[in-house]
């Protein structure tokens, strides 16, 4: 418990934007800005305007409370989110590698920082968010890695983008997304210019946006990573 307080406390002292990086986590948690207000004993308009970086950035007192508001809200509730963040830890990253936004992204701009193309599901880009991304060899996903890692896949939360490589035809990623309980907000199929058909009727049901994009791979990572 104490090791993800510090990672917490951590990326919001070291985020440029703390009052963005507290909404963050604030909302993966759950949690309105009344129930942390409450918690905090400080006025709902106070945590709106660190959210909001209308305020001089939290000293590591604050941050400390703040941190602590979080867990212990979530324990009251049974604690559905912390279980979560505190399941086992696999080796993973020779399957996948994850990111966390330090705040959250509209789908629009992901697309454009990507170079991206979407060709399923335009109209629902300005209502998606995210808060990180999941980066995947696609046959490696489907043909190597357990069924019980799948859930990892997601991070800390679903709100995120799944981007697919070594993509024949992008059919594949989306029935292996078709058959899991939990959703992506935004697929990404790497490198393709056409996309098979049953995989954008599969995104349309779905309701999830696809974006193909040919930039190259690490010039992708090192422009979401500064997120």
């Amino acid at each position: 418990m104490e090791k993800l307080k510090n990672e917490i406390a951590g990326e919001i002292t070291l985020s440029p934007t703390p009052g963005s990086t507290m909404k963050k986590w604030r909302e993966i948690f759950a949690i309105t800005q009344a129930e942390l207000a409450s918690v905090l004993k400080i006025s709902p308009s106070t945590i709106s305007d660190y959210e909001g970086n209308r305020r001089k950035s939290p000293g590591s007192g604050v941050i400390k409370r703040f941190v602590n508001a979080l867990i212990q809200i979530d324990v009251e509730r049974g604690s559905p989110i912390l279980s979560k963040l505190l399941q086992g830890s696999d080796k993973t990253d020779q399957y996948f590698e994850l990111h966390e936004f330090a705040t959250s992204i509209s789908a629009i701009d992901f697309q454009k920082m990507i170079g991206g193309t979407v060709v399923a599901n335009e109209e629902l880009m300005k209502i998606k968010k995210l808060y990180g991304y999941t980066l995947m060899e696609s046959l490696k996903i489907i043909l190597e890695m357990p069924f019980n890692q799948f859930p990892k896949l997601y991070g800390t939360m679903s709100e995120r983008a799944f981007i697919f490589t070594q993509v024949s035809t992008g059919r594949s990623p989306m029935v292996v997304i078709r058959v899991t309980p939990m959703k992506p907000s935004v697929v990404v199929l790497h490198g393709i210019k056409e996309v098979d058909p049953l995989a954008i009727k599969i995104a349309e049901r779905e309701q999830i946006p696809v974006i193909v994009s040919s930039m190259e791979v690490q010039k992708m990572k090192e422009v979401l990573n500064k997120i």
